[in-house]
């Protein structure tokens, strides 16, 4: 899992920050075919999830002599901030938690006559 970004700033609590991409690239073994739960879990700074999304992957067989697979995960989400503090995506595949990725979440003043974006 790769974080691109580590804090937000909003001009004001609770906020969403809208149409944020989380993007998750998945690697196995050709083992590993089939079926698999994938979840995703928004954690808030006092460890209430405020976002779950759950749902199946299907890892199919790939060609001949290969033996490691990756595939890409891209969630495009409205991303709930109710208050400031440290959030924490958790990564879960097949009911184990297999990833976290930590940013935090500040309010900021916007300059005078702007806006933030």
């Amino acid at each position: 899992m790769l974080g691109i970004w580590r804090h937000v700033a909003v001009s004001q609590f609770p906020a969403v920050h809208p149409r944020a991409s989380f993007v998750l690239r998945l690697r196995g073994r050709r083992t590993e075919i089939g079926s698999h739960e994938l979840g995703i879990r928004l954690v808030d700074p006092e460890g209430t999830v405020v976002l779950e999304q759950n749902g199946m992957m299907q890892v199919n067989e790939p060609p001949a002599g290969v033996i490691e697979m990756e595939a890409p995960v891209v969630m495009v989400l409205d991303l709930p901030l109710p208050r400031g503090g440290e959030y924490t995506f958790v990564v879960y595949v097949g009911g184990i938690e297999s990833a976290r990725l930590p940013f935090h979440a500040s309010q900021v003043t916007p300059p005078p006559g702007g806006t933030m974006h």
